[in-house]
């Protein structure tokens, strides 16, 4: 007989959790989430990666539609939407990063979304923040039965194992499954987790958001048809537990018991300030105060005098990069972000391109940039720092560290400077009334009648009339 406790008590916690149970803390972080996925979802849309997956998803037909974000005249099969939209929020390496170590956010809002536009009866704002917050907290129920989970990855990319348990569940709520199907939604889930940390640095890398967001939902869909997968998923070794070696299992509280917390409340995500790996934002802070150091005793930024750069990081050979070939590349390289830092006092979306990157200056820095891992340098998101130290060929030495960058969960971003990071990477794609419009559903989403609404914004990349009637709101 199969001991299937651990997964049961998910199933039953995914069907019984509501409404009333969401804090204001909870639904003011997870607003916060969905604000910033969208931004840089919107932004996402001008990338090669997601213009490749749209042209290749524009070959399926459905009598099911759902919205591109962005694209005004687009519309998909839901899972087909999905899968684009959650390529375009991880397109820049830009979305939210989570302790123990994934994206939340890029795995869940995109199936939502599609989900929501197909289904006979509109579900409503609070409706749509309950579902990602449980998909949000299945995550992190999940990254928990590991301690090897808290560190930065080393073999496989996390929201392709835990991201697609995620949209799974959030969806299987959205479509108000029974406890058994929810965890035959997980089962079946688990059968497309996973992706090699290899492909990082690489245009695979979104897919594994995109495929996290489409697979997640069609789990789902199978189970609300009556597909069963393994009804113990979770408790065995040989299933959920072959993605960690140190893989400690236990049951979901009951939703109504006075022992549930969401984990959300205690644990913040970081909301990026730059469009690359969580880790180089240590980096580029202490890199940016250590010239400003050099500035103040020198009065300019001397190029020509510098002789050696060091970088004290966590030991990760994913984003030791030396010499980026790639935009891609670019994002998962200490080096790179450092040295763009140092030489533009900045680091942009435009510092990705390939112009930037070839930069004959920024060259001759990453020629000058040696790396040191320090062995109390632990690659942890929550305890890791970065130390950047320019000598000059005078023997002058300027140095800083960053312990905790602003943005991090210890150091979150204003509700101000969040708005603003939307605002620049919405306008990029929408009107200005689809930028304000999804900054106020988005801000009221726990009093919006039909989240259906956000979908009429998101379209917004002409006129408002012209956008709204194309999605037969007028």
């Amino acid at each position: 007989m199969l001991h299937k406790v651990i997964t049961e008590s998910f199933g039953v916690a995914i069907h019984a959790l509501n409404t009333p149970q969401l804090t204001d803390g909870v639904i003011n972080r997870s607003k916060r989430m969905m604000l910033d996925t969208l931004g840089v979802g919107l932004l996402g849309t001008s990338t090669a990666v997601f213009n490749k997956a749209l042209k290749y998803c524009q070959m399926f037909m459905s009598e099911e539609r759902s919205s591109v974000w962005g694209k005004a005249e687009s519309r998909l099969p839901p899972y087909y939407a999905a899968f684009v939209n959650g390529i375009a929020v991880h397109s820049m390496d830009f979305d939210d990063t989570w302790h123990p170590a994934t994206h939340p956010s890029g795995a869940v809002l995109p199936a939502l979304l599609a989900l929501a536009e197909t289904l006979p009866k509109q579900p409503s704002g609070l409706d749509l923040l309950l579902a990602f917050n449980v998909g949000i907290e299945v995550q992190g129920r999940l990254m928990r039965f590991s301690r090897e989970a808290y560190n930065i990855p080393e073999r496989f990319h996390p929201p392709s194992v835990v991201g697609v348990m995620g949209s799974a569940a959030a969806s299987a709520k959205l479509l108000g499954l029974s406890p058994s199907q929810c965890s035959h939604a997980l089962a079946i889930a688990a059968s497309s987790a996973g992706a090699p940390l290899a492909n990082t640095a690489t245009q695979t890398k979104p897919l594994h958001i995109g495929n996290a967001a489409r697979r997640g939902l069609e789990a789902a869909q199978l189970a609300q048809t009556g597909l069963e997968g393994n009804p113990a998923i979770l408790d065995m070794n040989c299933g959920f537990g072959v993605y960690y070696r140190d893989y400690s299992p236990s049951a979901m509280a009951e939703s109504a018991s006075s022992s549930f917390k969401w984990i959300l409340e205690d644990q913040d995500v970081a909301i990026k300030r730059i469009p690359a790996h969580l880790g180089m934002h240590w980096v580029v802070d202490a890199a940016l105060a250590a010239r400003e150091k050099l500035e103040n005793a020198l009065g300019n930024f001397p190029l020509s005098q510098i002789q050696q750069i060091t970088l004290r990081v966590p030991p990760s050979k994913y984003i030791n990069c030396p010499l980026p070939a790639s935009e891609h590349q670019a994002r998962h390289s200490f080096q790179f972000n450092a040295c763009s830092a140092l030489l533009d006092n900045k680091v942009t979306v435009a510092s990705f391109s390939e112009a930037q990157i070839n930069r004959p200056a920024l060259k001759e820095l990453l020629s000058k940039v040696k790396v040191e891992t320090p062995q109390d340098n632990l690659p942890s998101f929550d305890t890791m720092y970065a130390e950047v130290e320019i000598e000059t060929n005078q023997e002058q030495t300027y140095a800083a560290r960053c312990d905790t960058f602003y943005g991090h969960w210890r150091k979150p971003l204003s509700h101000r400077d969040l708005v603003e990071k939307f605002s620049l990477n919405a306008s990029s794609v929408l009107c200005t009334e689809g930028v304000e419009g999804v900054i106020d559903v988005i801000g009221n989403m726990e009093r919006v009648s039909e989240c259906s609404i956000l979908g009429s914004y998101l379209r917004m990349t002409s006129s408002p009339h012209e956008a709204l009637y194309s999605t037969g709101v007028l």
